[in-house]
């Protein structure tokens, strides 16, 4: 039963993994045939500071995005899974940019962030009218945004199914025991979400590793140094500068990154350990 689903695995992703390493060891135009170089490109890479920025701000945008989404994806999981009318009609309204492009979201911001016809105009405040995508001070900061405001609805589908599934009984108890709203939280139903928390952490900071269309659009391809992360400089380097071999190399970082901050985080956390969470246990 597990057959197509491994050759399907295998097609898209054990292949073109192999197909990386290889050409992470040649030279390659994407116009002739790749030659051997050998271990060439890696020194290379990992000495050019364009990479290493472009690996420092990739880093930052795991932490920053993890400590912005995190909370918040968290308070409004637990808001939206209660089974009043209203709180559904808002949980419709927060999942909209689940179901949104990253492109129509990018060129959305862009125009909003235009500092001549976007929010400075329709407001009229001095402080909006500012180059917000062109300030290599900002643009860090206001692409994390957008990428929470379009990932967060889908951290917060994640902790409302989370909260849904914590036996009421928990809660009756509590309340028979004095225990207000805060107490509940922060003894039932932060500690019963804790195997949402670390799956919804590693979806997350795997998934800043490989941000890139909402970037690129924001950007009209020419991404600045304030926000040129790995993905952005692997696509620069490669299909710009034509030198495949290199990105390849950045391209086989970004996979050693990921497995290893997924794996450190299930390590740290104990969730290969994971015990059931039922009533009574």
């Amino acid at each position: 039963m597990v057959a197509p689903a491994l050759v399907f695995f295998f097609v898209f992703a054990i292949i073109p993994l192999g197909i990386a390493l290889y050409l992470s060891f040649t030279k390659w135009d994407a116009i002739s045939d790749p030659v051997w170089v050998g271990l060439a490109n890696w020194p290379k890479v990992l000495s050019d500071p364009v990479t290493i920025n472009a690996l420092v701000l990739s880093l930052k945008v795991i932490v920053i995005s993890w400590v912005v989404q995190t909370p918040i994806s968290l308070l409004l999981g637990v808001f939206t899974a209660g089974r009043q009318r209203y709180r559904a009609v808002l949980a419709a309204i927060f999942f909209l940019p689940l179901i949104l492009s990253s492109a129509a979201i990018g060129i959305a911001f862009k125009a909003i962030l235009e500092p001549n016809f976007g929010l400075a105009a329709s407001f009229g405040l001095p402080f909006l009218k500012q180059d917000w995508l062109g300030n290599q001070e900002l643009i860090l900061y206001v692409v994390i945004f957008i990428i929470a405001w379009q990932f967060v609805p889908f951290h917060t589908l994640l902790y409302q199914g989370g909260v849904r599934q914590i036996p009421v009984s928990l809660y009756e108890a509590a309340e028979i025991d004095g225990a207000g709203r805060l107490r509940q939280f922060w003894s039932i139903t932060l500690p019963q979400l804790r195997y949402t928390i670390v799956t919804s952490s590693t979806l997350m900071v795997v998934g800043s590793l490989t941000y890139f269309d909402v970037i690129f659009v924001l950007t009209a391809g020419v991404p600045s140094s304030g926000i040129r992360i790995l993905p952005i400089d692997m696509y620069v380097t490669g299909f710009s500068a034509n030198q495949m071999g290199e990105a390849s190399v950045m391209a086989m970082i970004l996979v050693v990154m990921g497995l290893l901050l997924a794996l450190a985080m299930t390590r740290l956390t104990g969730f290969s350990k994971m015990a059931s969470q039922q009533e009574g246990l």
